[in-house]
């Protein structure tokens, strides 16, 4: 078994090979730059030349303490700086069209935060920018590089489980959506924020759905506008199924963040350690039941990294890759248009109350 994990183990390692590294330029100092960017490069090795934000002193602090030597005024000064190759847009889905337009247009390669659009119609037109200026362009779906999502996809690649039928994800804790004052007023909330990695990381995993359809909720008390309960649920032209369950209000205190991946012949299933204590977390879990292997039960895969911050180095990484040797993104701007869709049809359901086709 040990060789059988060694090659799941090699397919899923989040690094960047010294010759394909590429200097980064940073639009956006929020929690999550300071947090999981900026630490997830500085473990990864990853060389960020230079920082832009609205907010002038914050993009300050931030520099000063990851060690960014260039802190600009402004946007356009940061794509004038011929050091930068790959421009790291860290703002919300709103502000995203201009400045990708802009970057796209300095020709500076872009890893976009998700979602990198508040419509499929945005979306699309930035996929035609990047197209026409010939760069590389990413969305930060960082969950498809999580080490434990990772390695379950090279499981079901691998055939040892068979013919997937279901996927499922299910969560419930409590989202401390203060964190985010500009989400706030969002009316579009928790599918646009959240769960979007959830339905992204189906897709990489099955495709395109063929029907969906979502029902959601508020609760009582709760700091932003927007839905903070949903369930969605996915069927595709196979028969397969997929359902999300996520709920952010869970005041009961047994928070839990839970996937599995059912086939004909076993069952995969992992946890999230990163929402049990959001933003602190704990370790991620995996484990593979095989009747291809065979495994004789549940059998544990050895997860050694954590979503925050290290799947950042996979989404920043794949953008290096690709522009350094060619190889194809895990989470292109062009594949993110599904994701849009979907999150588009999954609005469209919760608004009718009935299931739409995409």
């Amino acid at each position: 078994m040990i060789d059988q994990f060694r090659e799941i183990a090699d397919a899923v390692k989040l690094e960047v090979k010294p010759q394909n590294r590429r200097k980064i330029g940073i639009c956006g100092a929020g929690g999550i730059v300071d947090g999981a960017h900026l630490p997830a490069y500085t473990k990864a090795g990853l060389d960020v030349v230079a920082i832009f934000d609205t907010d002038h002193a914050k993009a300050q602090d931030v520099a000063k303490r990851h060690g960014i030597p260039t802190v600009y005024k402004t946007l356009a000064e940061l794509l004038s700086d011929a050091n930068v190759e790959i421009v790291d847009i860290a703002v919300p889905a709103d502000a995203q069209p201009e400045i990708f337009a802009q970057v796209a247009a300095a020709k500076k390669h872009i890893l976009a935060q998700k979602p990198f659009a508040t419509t499929v119609a945005a979306g699309e037109a930035m996929v035609k920018q990047a197209k026409d200026a010939g760069i590389i362009a990413a969305v930060n779906q960082q969950l498809r590089f999580e080490e434990g999502v990772a390695a379950a996809h090279k499981m079901v690649e691998l055939g040892w489980i068979g013919t997937v039928s279901n996927f499922s994800i299910n969560v419930n804790l409590i989202t401390p959506w203060e964190m985010w004052p500009w989400a706030k007023d969002l009316e579009r909330l928790e599918v646009m924020l959240h769960s979007i990695h959830y339905h992204d990381l189906i897709r990489w995993f099955l495709g395109d759905a063929k029907t969906v359809f979502c029902a959601a909720g508020r609760t009582a008390g709760q700091f932003p506008k927007g839905e903070t309960r949903t369930i969605s649920t996915a069927l595709y032209k196979n028969g397969v199924t997929s359902l999300v369950h996520a709920n952010h209000v869970n005041r009961g205190g047994d928070n839990y963040a839970e996937y599995r991946i059912d086939g004909d012949k076993g069952s995969i299933r992992g946890t999230l350690g990163l929402l049990y204590d959001y933003p602190n977390g704990r370790v991620d879990t995996l484990e593979v039941n095989s009747q291809v292997l065979p495994t004789d039960g549940w059998l544990p895969y050895p997860v050694t990294t954590r979503w925050f911050p290290d799947a950042f180095i996979g989404t920043m990484g794949s953008v290096m890759d690709a522009v350094s040797s060619g190889l194809p993104l895990r989470a292109s701007v062009a594949d993110n248009i599904g994701t849009l869709k979907m999150v588009a049809a999954l609005y469209k359901s919760m608004d009718s109350g009935v299931s739409v086709d995409l």
